[in-house]
């Protein structure tokens, strides 16, 4: 039986344990017998207060170094408020070098943060990608992905894919039928691709200064635009403009403008049954392949694998 102890904290999601807790519980109940023994443990073997609860421990950091498996759920957003509050974690943190170690969503922070990630493949929600990348470049970020297996080392990216994860760490240890099961009982697909499906193909903008100029680029996304012709719009010299709104959104009007059209795109797929060159053809590409190639890069899919899952949702 494998034996795993989930971390709890004063950061730590109540969504995120409970997921991770009801994911290898379900599995015993549905396995001839019980597989995965479960375990809580805190820094000072004491209950954690959350914000819905409180919980009950099984023991400290000695009672979590048995244990074969850690799992640390995710943490929320605060990251620098988690990593203060966690500082005496960190070099235990950094020791669990033997044992097979997992974070859900933000958590990837605490690991990299004690050195484990060093060197190694990790994903996070991709939200906090940036500020992931910026603080630990050792580390291979994969944001575009649900979770990362490297060595003894597990991530996930946002929310829901902590439950991916959970399903492959029990098809690693009890198999893939078990975990097809619990995937089925808990109603969520095995393999949902990757985490670039999630993420927001604009960006938010707070410059009300360029928000005509967003305003005009979504009516006439279609045609034939250039830096100069959308210096004109925004009544400023092209330098001026690609300053301005890559301070804005991050990136060059040629870039929102291809975001914009696949955004389109998308909506045109789920909405409508025209072909694929025509939905290409009208939101401003000028054939089919390209148009796919483009599509795939910032969907994590191709165009037909979004309409069809577009239609079974519906």
């Amino acid at each position: 039986m494998l034996r795993i102890a989930l971390y709890v904290c004063p950061q730590t999601i109540c969504s995120s344990l409970s997921m991770a807790q009801d994911a290898f519980a379900l599995a015993n109940r549905l396995a001839a017998a019980p597989c995965f023994r479960l375990q809580r443990f805190s820094l000072d073997a004491r209950p954690v207060q959350l914000e819905f609860a409180q919980i009950q421990v099984d023991g400290g950091l000695e009672l979590a170094e048995q244990a074969d498996l850690l799992i640390v759920p995710a943490t929320g957003s605060a990251v620098g408020l988690t990593l203060e509050s966690n500082a005496r974690l960190l070099p235990w943190l950094a020791r669990r070098d033997r044992q097979q170690v997992a974070s859900l969503c933000s958590s990837a922070f605490l690991l990299a943060a004690a050195g484990l990630l060093d060197g190694r493949q990790a994903t996070t929600h991709w939200a906090l990608a940036d500020a992931f990348a910026r603080h630990y470049p050792q580390v291979h970020l994969r944001s575009d992905l649900l979770l990362t297996e490297d060595g003894p080392l597990f991530c996930s990216g946002g929310a829901q894919a902590g439950l991916d994860l959970c399903l492959h760490l029990i098809a690693l240890h009890a198999g893939e039928w078990l975990a097809q099961q619990v995937a089925a009982a808990m109603v969520i697909e095995r393999q949902r691709g990757t985490q670039t499906r999630f993420t927001p193909l604009l960006p938010h903008s707070e410059d009300r200064t360029l928000a005509p100029l967003l305003q005009w680029l979504r009516e006439h996304h279609a045609e034939a635009l250039d830096l100069p012709r959308l210096a004109r719009q925004a009544h400023c010299s092209s330098r001026t403009l690609l300053r301005r709104f890559r301070l804005a959104t991050g990136m060059t009007p040629g870039e929102y403008l291809q975001r914009l059209r696949i955004s389109q795109a998308q909506q045109a797929l789920a909405e409508s049954a025209q072909s694929l060159e025509q939905v290409a053809c009208q939101v401003g590409f000028s054939d089919r392949a390209t148009f796919a190639k483009r599509f795939k890069q910032l969907c994590g899919e191709t165009p037909g694998a979004f309409r069809k899952r577009m239609r079974r949702s519906s």
